[in-house]
């Protein structure tokens, strides 16, 4: 279920030479789920950076780059982590309450963060997300709370009254603190996040009837950014499906763009793939596979060719054992002869 919501959450990716900061966090009504009563997951870019759980009780690393920040830092980031531990654990029980709900397992979650653009620009983000919908997101125009549903209402009034204002406080953090921590991480592992690794690309098609599904399987790149669209010829073909951008266990990325189209004499399909590792955007052309005629006029050829070698075959074995045939007739006379004569 978790994954199902922090998709739910996802902002859009960033451009290529953009950095954004994030952080997960989830609690659960009840323990026994097989979830964490509480969790904290931070990224840089994709790249999972911290993680910190009820279980566990302690601020962890998962990149190797992270290490080189200064002990205190996991010391003070696990206290933080238990503090927003307990408030968690307060806040799932206000929404049930608002939920009228005194049972049963929910899962409230946050997610948080800031980007830094490559214009120098910065921007950052705070959702509430409730049983896979959302809750609740601060506006950061007005640095005040919109509910997104009539549950959330109570909740909105509450922080954006004066006397709260908590989206002043995210304001603050937004803006200074997680720009800064978002630039020394940047720094720590700008090797690890911006590599650049060029994207494989494989174009097949698909039979249906009248019609053909085409398929571009674009794989093996990082960053994580990437444009691809079907072509005919110059012009974009619409309608296509496409997966999401997947991450593969060495930490490149893969996606599949498809559609479906009605070829016709003089189409040119081709898969347009734009990356940054690239110098300029390529296109790989599809190629039609040859007709199944074409596939049984070949087999044809085979199989007469081979029948009429066999016939020569059979021939010339057939030449050759009439010619023994009569060379062994005569020799036998000649022999008959010689023993007439020793008997003369």
């Amino acid at each position: 279920m978790l994954p199902l919501i922090v998709l739910l959450l996802q902002v859009p990716a960033v451009c290529s030479d953009s950095h954004s900061l994030r952080y997960y966090k989830t609690g659960v009504s009840a323990p026994g789920s097989g979830l964490p009563v509480y969790s904290s997951v931070g990224y840089v870019d994709d790249r999972e950076i911290v993680n910190y759980n009820s279980d566990s009780g302690r601020t962890e690393t998962k990149v190797q780059w992270m290490e080189k920040l200064e002990d205190g830092f996991w010391e003070e980031n696990t206290e933080i982590a238990k503090g927003n531990e307990a408030s968690m654990r307060y806040n799932v029980k206000i929404v049930m309450d608002r939920f009228n709900q005194s049972g049963g397992f929910h899962i409230l979650q946050v997610m948080h963060g800031c980007e830094l653009r490559d214009d120098g620009s910065i921007t950052g983000y705070v959702q509430f997300g409730y049983d896979g919908r959302e809750f609740m997101a601060l506006d950061t125009q007005t640095w005040t709370f919109l509910p997104t549903m009539a549950e959330a209402q109570i909740t909105a009034q509450k922080w954006n009254s004066p006397e709260v204002q908590v989206g002043e406080r995210h304001k603050n953090y937004l803006k200074i603190e997680c720009i800064k921590f978002l630039k020394k991480h940047v720094e720590n592992g700008r090797e690890d996040l911006e590599r650049r690794v060029r994207p494989q690309v494989k174009v097949s098609g698909q039979e249906k009837g009248d019609t053909m599904k085409l398929h571009c399987q674009v794989y093996g790149f990082h960053p994580r950014a990437v444009d691809v669209k079907w072509m005919n010829g110059e012009d974009e073909v619409h309608s296509y499906e496409t997966t999401r951008v997947l991450p593969n266990p060495d930490g490149s990325y893969q996606i599949r763009v498809s559609t479906e189209v009605t070829p016709k004499d003089g189409d040119r399909y081709s898969c347009y793939v734009d990356h940054s590792s690239l110098e300029g955007p390529m296109t790989i052309v599809w190629e039609p596979e040859k007709s199944s005629v074409w596939v049984i006029a070949v087999v044809v050829a085979v199989v007469v060719l081979a029948i009429t070698l066999l016939v020569i075959v059979v021939f010339v074995i057939y030449k050759r054992r009439k010619a023994g045939y009569t060379t062994t007739s005569t020799t036998d006379a000649s022999s008959d002869s010689s023993n007439n004569q020793a008997k003369a």
